[in-house]
C-alpha cells in the first residue's frame, strides 16, 4: 500500500472518533489532514459543538480552512456514523466537502455505506465513492 495524503471529513460531533482514525491511518504510513479546530471540540456536548461550529465558520473561515487541506490531499475519507436516527449520517458541510473533493478529482472513501437521505443520496452516488466498511486496506 502506497502512503497517501488523506483529509478526514466528518461531522464535528464525531471528533473523538476522527482523532482515533487519524492515528490508525498515520500508523499505516498515511499523512492525515483534519480540521485545524478539532481539538476545541473534544469533550463537548452536541449543543456546544453546534455553537462552536458556527463560530469557526463565521469568525475563522473554517470551510475555506478545510478546503485548503482537501486541495493538498490525494483523497478524502468520510466518517459517516449513525446520528439523530440516520444510519451512516452525512451532514450538509460534509456533503460540500465531498463535492469539493469530487471537483478536485480526489478519491472519495466512505467509512460506511451511503446513507438513505432522500435529498442527496443520488449526489453521493454520482461521485462514485469507495465504501471501505472499516477496512483501511481498501484505501489505495
Amino acid at each position: 500500500m502506497k502512503p497517501m495524503k488523506i483529509a478526514i471529513c466528518t461531522s464535528m460531533v464525531f471528533t473523538e472518533k476522527m482523532l482515533k482514525i487519524k492515528k490508525k491511518l498515520e500508523k499505516l504510513g498515511h499523512k492525515v489532514f483534519i480540521s485545524g479546530f478539532a481539538d476545541s471540540y473534544v469533550g463537548k456536548k452536541e449543543e456546544e459543538i453546534e455553537k462552536l461550529k458556527l463560530h469557526h465558520k463565521f469568525a475563522k473561515d473554517a470551510i475555506r480552512e478545510f478546503w485548503e487541506k482537501i486541495k493538498k490531499s490525494n483523497a478524502v475519507l468520510v466518517l459517516n456514523y449513525d446520528r439523530k436516527g440516520i444510519k451512516n449520517y452525512i451532514g450538509g458541510n460534509t456533503l460540500m466537502e465531498i463535492g469539493f473533493a469530487h471537483v478536485l478529482n480526489k478519491r472519495i472513501y466512505l467509512m460506511n455505506p451511503i446513507p438513505e437521505i432522500e435529498f442527496y443520496k443520488s449526489e453521493i452516488q454520482a461521485v462514485k465513492p469507495i465504501v471501505i466498511n472499516g477496512n483501511f486496506s481498501r484505501i489505495k
